[in-house]
This record gives structure tokens, C-alpha cells and sequence, in this order.
């Protein structure tokens, strides 16, 4: 690794050493307390970097003002990156691999549990040879979704400051809770931050800027039966387990997270409990398209309907929660962000492309509330399980391409 690389990859692997994994069950917020510890670890790390303004708000949001140093008129750029990791896998006891200069073959993350990387499962390492790639050692996930963006930010905002000769106006950052859950960012202080438009360093392959994502509700199916004894049952008996089967292999297979891909939206039963008295079905709707999204949850309630008619013993709601929705129409109203980021990528000769993310990022609502706010890669790959991977030199670009953003932008 260079001297850069090496800085911002000591600021990673102290940060993945902390657990911050969110609880998307939990019904307070932060959802998790350790996010909180961490929140007030990198609050006391910008004060000592010499960021102003430090705060960590009563939710756990850390904000730090780095002032401009130019008279010339310049935009309020606003840098974000989420500190909770994702529950689906182990987010605890992380310990990273460096794998230097890659060879282009298979890299071994575990011999004793046979995981392994290569080009043919995940692709993008062609990309990479001669990097210095990261992963853990098989037992968590590593972390890089989204410690990585912090990392980067901090290490930038650390070269500002101790660079006065590179002319700025005034950029903020700000460290997030609970993306992972889709729910922190609504309790941020938009207003306060006044940044004039922002970017999320939380995206993975190089060159990938989201410039739109999904639009977002979790569902939930609540089902109450009739119980008794099943050799009497007949005629009687609802059973919550059999009709939440029933709903679930109901829905069209063509709408399904594996049999889709690009802007095709899909519905995720992700998680299912129940007995016989009560079952409750878990998931989420997800598509590009306003319109579409809308139909697609007309349909759940019409295949509510029809099940509801089918069993009429049971008693079956469905219930929508607002997740967040596509950033794309804000971004176009507001260009100023999206004509300096790829300004930025093509002085730093970096290959782009706009994509519409397949997820959504604390971008989606930030944009939606008035802070235009697209998102760029951080450096990572295969998020949420043990095959994660970071590249440093994809780090090292996003980086440079923040920094080209900042200077640009007081020119």
C-alpha cells in the first residue's frame, strides 16, 4: 500500500474493530447502544484532527465543520457514510486480511471452511490486479459497507486540514446511524446540517455513482387463525402457518428478488413466525418506478384479498411502512452535485457510470428532504456476509475524487 492507502486503511481497521451491527427489531434509536459508543470514538477523533462544530446530537448523528478558507462564493458540501453494519451476518471479532498486490487468481479468505475469491465468483476482482484487496477471515462480514466511506472521509478531511494551501469552501460531514435498517436518517437534522447538496461515500464498484435508487416499504402480514384439536378440525380450523405459505408461493415468481435484476422491481418475503393462533409474514416491496411500486403494493393487498375469501375462518391485515424513495427527480432539478462528481471522475480519468441502485442509500432520503444527495463508491464488494472485499486502490480513487469535488467547487 502507498503512504495514503496505508492511512486509510489504519482508520478502517480500527473501526471495524468496534461492533456497531443495528437491530432492525428494535424500537428505539439508535436501535443498537454500541452505535452510540462509536458515535462519541470518532466525534473525539475529529475534534483531535481539528474538525469545528463537533456534536453527537441526542441520536447518535456525529457532525463536524471543516470552515472554508477561501473568500470566493462556495456551495456547502455535505459528506456522508452510515456507522452501523448490517444483522444479517456476524458483525463482531472482524479480523481483516491484506492480500497485497493481487495476482489476478483466487484468493483464500478460509482454507478450513473452503471460501475462497476469484473472477468467476465475483467479477469485478479483474479489475483489481496488483491492488491491495482486503477481506475478513471468514467468520464475519468485514465491515467496508459502510466503514470504509468513513474512513475516507476522515482521511480526507485530515489532508484539508493540514493542506490550508488547497483553497475550499466549507464541507461538513456527518456519520449516520441505522442505514441498515432504512430508518435512522429520518431523525437527521437536515435543516442544521445546511449544506447546500451532499454525497454518501457508500456505494462499492469503481466508477459507480447512484444517481437513483429503488423506492422502499417494508410489508408486514399479520394472520390470526382458529386452533383445535386437528382430529376435529375440519370445517373449523385456520391454519396462520398454512396460510402465510399460501400468500407467500402465491406471489408471481417473476417478481422476486432472484428472478430480477437492472430497474425491475420485486417483493422479498424475508421472514416468517407463527403457530397455530397467529403467523406473521415479513418483507419488503421494492421498485424504481413510482407507479409501478404503487401497483405492486395493490396487488399484495389484492392477494390479501383473495386469501382473505379463501379463509374466511382467519383474520388477515397487511400493513405498509414508508422506507424511503428514488433520489432521481430530486437530482435533476438540482444538478450542481451530479456536474461536479463527474467532472471529478473525469479529471481523476475514472471510468463512470450512472446507475440506479438496486437498495437504497441514506442519500435517497436526504434528497427527498431537501439536501440533494448522490452517492459514490466507497471501494467495497459483496456487502453483508463473509465474501465482502475492499480495494484499497478504489478507496485511494474515491478520495481523490471528493477532494477534486471540494476544489472545484471555490474555483
Amino acid at each position: 500500500m502507498n503512504p495514503l492507502q496505508q492511512t486509510i486503511y489504519n482508520r478502517f481497521a480500527r473501526y471495524i474493530a468496534v461492533e456497531t451491527t443495528s437491530d432492525p427489531t428494535s424500537n428505539v434509536t439508535p436501535t443498537t447502544s454500541s452505535q452510540i459508543s462509536f458515535a462519541h470514538k470518532l466525534a473525539d477523533e475529529m475534534r483531535k484532527i481539528g474538525f469545528s462544530e463537533v456534536e453527537v446530537d441526542e441520536y447518535g448523528f456525529v457532525t463536524g465543520l471543516i470552515p472554508a478558507n477561501t473568500d470566493k462564493k462556495a456551495p456547502t458540501i455535505g459528506l456522508f457514510a452510515h456507522m452501523d453494519t448490517v444483522c444479517d451476518y456476524n458483525g463482531a471479532n472482524i479480523r481483516p486480511v491484506i492480500h497485497e498486490n493481487y495476482d489476478g487468481g483466487t484468493l483464500t479468505i478460509n482454507a478450513d471452511k473452503r471460501m475462497f475469491l476469484s473472477p468467476e465468483t465475483a467479477p469485478n476482482l479483474k479489475l483489481c490486479k496488483g491492488d491491495t484487496i482486503i477481506t475478513a477471515d471468514g467468520n464475519s462480514l468485514l465491515g467496508g459497507d459502510d466503514k470504509m466511506g468513513i474512513a475516507v472521509i476522515m482521511s480526507l478531511g485530515e489532508y484539508l486540514l493540514q493542506h490550508p494551501e488547497i483553497k475550499h469552501g466549507p464541507v461538513k460531514a456527518a456519520f449516520t446511524i441505522d442505514e441498515e435498517t432504512g430508518t435512522g436518517i429520518a431523525y437527521f437534522d437536515v435543516k442544521k446540517f445546511a449544506a447546500d447538496f451532499a454525497y454518501t461515500i457508500d456505494g462499492a464498484t469503481l466508477g459507480d455513482i447512484d444517481c437513483g435508487n429503488f423506492n422502499a416499504d417494508t410489508v408486514t402480514i399479520n394472520i390470526t387463525g382458529k386452533s383445535c384439536h386437528p382430529g376435529s378440525a375440519k370445517g373449523f380450523m385456520a391454519n396462520p402457518v398454512r396460510i402465510a405459505a399460501d400468500i407467500i408461493s402465491s406471489w408471481p415468481e417473476d417478481k422476486l428478488p432472484e428472478t430480477t435484476d437492472g430497474e425491475d422491481g420485486f417483493v422479498l418475503f424475508k421472514d416468517i413466525t407463527g403457530a397455530l393462533d397467529t403467523a406473521c409474514v415479513q418483507g419488503i416491496v421494492r421498485e424504481h418506478d413510482l407507479a409501478k411500486f404503487e401497483q405492486f403494493k395493490k396487488d399484495l393487498c389484492a392477494l390479501v384479498e383473495e386469501k382473505r375469501k379463501k379463509y374466511p375462518a382467519a383474520k388477515i391485515e397487511i400493513e405498509f411502512k414508508e422506507q424511503y424513495r428514488n433520489m432521481r427527480e430530486i437530482l435533476k432539478k438540482n444538478p450542481q452535485s451530479m456536474e461536479l462528481l463527474e467532472k471529478a471522475l473525469k479529471e481523476n480519468q475514472v471510468p463512470y457510470r450512472l446507475t440506479q441502485a438496486r437498495g437504497g442509500t441514506d442519500g435517497s432520503q436526504l434528497s427527498l428532504r431537501g439536501l440533494p444527495t448522490p452517492n459514490i463508491f466507497a471501494g467495497y464488494e459483496n456487502p453483508h456476509g463473509p465474501y465482502e472485499w475492499v480495494s484499497m486502490n478504489w478507496a485511494e480513487k474515491a478520495f481523490h475524487i471528493l477532494e477534486s469535488v471540494i476544489k472545484d467547487a471555490a474555483r
